[in-house]
């Protein structure tokens, strides 16, 4: 008995793919900085150029692994609620306390070639881990600072500078999440006021200046990680919650910083009205993407960032490649975060799913490296009338799992993420087809499709080469 017919109408136009070819419509905002950044500066081809590595991506890793692991989610004997990476702020740790946790951070399994390996084998483009997160510890060998895991701990390596060269080796680009606001174990750093219940610092320890925070600790440290991590500079630096103490002045003397190595791709979250190169919406996808800008969806592959023994609560490996697939039809990159234990391993949980990506990646990876957002207008998806995306005020993004697209001039790639039966309906289409197969069959033989005006006609197999997400490939004239 075959399967019913699913007809989905909507209009085709095929726009040019180049995954952000409109950084002319970037606006500047030079008059407004202390000042100008790169982004302030730069033509559009200049911007293309540097932005290009990053565009062809569109899917890395993220690595949250510090201090934090150690406790993995308790402290004195019980669980504290949040996320891994925030246990000092959550369970308003005293800093005295905490800097003896460096005492018992000894990650001897560590290896930085099995580390970058699987970020390959799971198809990861680039890699940025956490080289000092907002508890103010750092994963790298500074001069600028003691509280760090060379001078700190048992372990005397450098992690950072394994992994960098490990990455050049392997072929995959290499940058660094930098906490330069929020730093709870040194005088003068930030603390959020999250709530009623977190009123920011809660040790005198942590009372001092901010601005002599930035120059005796943050701005060093940034020095160090742009001039001491090679065979390769850092292609990122991914900064993360500003608070207004960052203000215009202060964020100038990071970006004449930053100046000094003109690839250098950064994020939104410096601070002082820097708008940066990237959009980062945090564990959720947005309906449109952000048209005109560079954008990459951070996401966890559990419900934490930092290591936390206690979350098994995994996405699965479909919902992961799901996120994928929706994130390049919109134009943007999927940074999918892993929480190393504090002996240096990757839970199993989190590595068994990105090698089962790598896979599909294996595949389908042409449908998802280098492509540009979908041609076709309409939404997959609605907006919660109950629900608020986390950390926002606006309501929650739900998408439909139906289906995606992704192009490149002279192709258009289907996901059919729900299989539709043996039949899929297009209704006004403005480009010709000249071929349609699927990507995963090795042989790509014509499936048999009718094009009438503007209504094409898709004849499909019964069942998916892959349930999770198969595509099948239009070839345009």
């Amino acid at each position: 008995m075959k399967s019913l017919i699913r007809s989905i109408s909507l209009s085709l136009t095929l726009a040019v793919p180049c995954a952000l070819a409109n950084a002319g419509q970037i606006q500047q905002h030079t008059s407004s900085h202390p000042v100008p950044a790169v982004q302030d500066t730069e033509t559009p081809a200049q911007r293309d150029a540097r932005m290009a590595w990053w565009r062809q991506a569109r899917f890395g890793m993220f690595i949250h692994w510090g201090l934090y692991a150690v406790p993995a989610g308790n402290w004195q004997g019980k669980p504290v609620d949040g996320i891994g990476e925030w246990i000092m702020y959550n369970a308003k740790i005293p800093v005295a306390d905490y800097k003896k946790l460096a005492s018992q951070f000894d990650p001897t399994k560590f290896d930085a070639h099995a580390w970058v390996a699987l970020a390959k084998a799971a198809g990861m483009k680039y890699i940025i881990i956490t080289a000092k997160h907002h508890d103010g510890f750092a994963m790298f060998d500074s001069k600028a600072n003691p509280f760090n895991i060379v001078d700190a701990t048992p372990f005397k390596r450098d992690p950072l500078q394994e992994l960098a060269v490990e990455a050049h080796k392997q072929g995959i680009k290499f940058g660094f999440y930098y906490s330069q606001d929020q730093d709870w174990s040194a005088a003068g750093g930030a603390a959020l006021n999250m709530d009623a219940f977190h009123t920011g610092h809660w040790d005198k320890a942590q009372q001092g200046n901010f601005a002599d925070y930035l120059h005796t600790k943050a701005i060093p440290q940034l020095k160090e990680l742009l001039a001491n991590y090679q065979p390769a500079a850092p292609s990122v630096i991914w900064f993360d919650t500003p608070t207004s103490d960052m203000t215009p002045q202060l964020a100038s003397e990071i970006v004449t910083l930053l100046n000094q190595h003109p690839n250098l791709i950064w994020n939104n979250r410096l601070g002082g009205g820097y708008q940066g190169d990237t959009e980062t919406p945090e564990q959720h996808v947005p309906a449109q993407g952000y048209p005109g800008r560079d954008w990459e969806t951070c996401m966890t592959i559990n419900d934490t960032w930092g290591y936390k023994s206690a979350d098994t609560n995994f996405k699965s490996t479909q919902e992961l490649i799901r996120t994928l697939a929706d994130v390049a039809s919109k134009g943007g990159n999927l940074l999918l975060n892993v929480g190393p234990d504090a002996e240096g391993v990757i839970p199993a949980g989190e590595a068994e799913r990105l090698q089962a990506i790598g896979t599909w990646l294996d595949v389908n990876g042409e449908s998802i490296y280098g492509t540009g957002p979908t041609p076709f207008p309409g939404d997959h998806g609605k907006f919660s009338t109950t629900e608020k995306t986390v950390g926002e005020k606006q309501p929650k993004w739900v998408p439909a799992w139906d289906w995606r697209a992704t192009a490149r001039p002279g192709k258009i790639y289907i996901h059919l993420l729900t299989w539709p039966g043996e039949a899929f309906h297009l209704s006004g289409p403005r480009v010709q087809i000249k071929k349609a197969y699927l990507l995963a069959d090795p042989q790509h033989a014509p499936l048999k499709y009718t094009q009438k005006g503007q209504v094409l006609d898709l004849q499909l197999p019964g069942k998916p080469l892959d349930p999770n997400d198969t595509v099948v490939v239009l070839e345009t004239t």
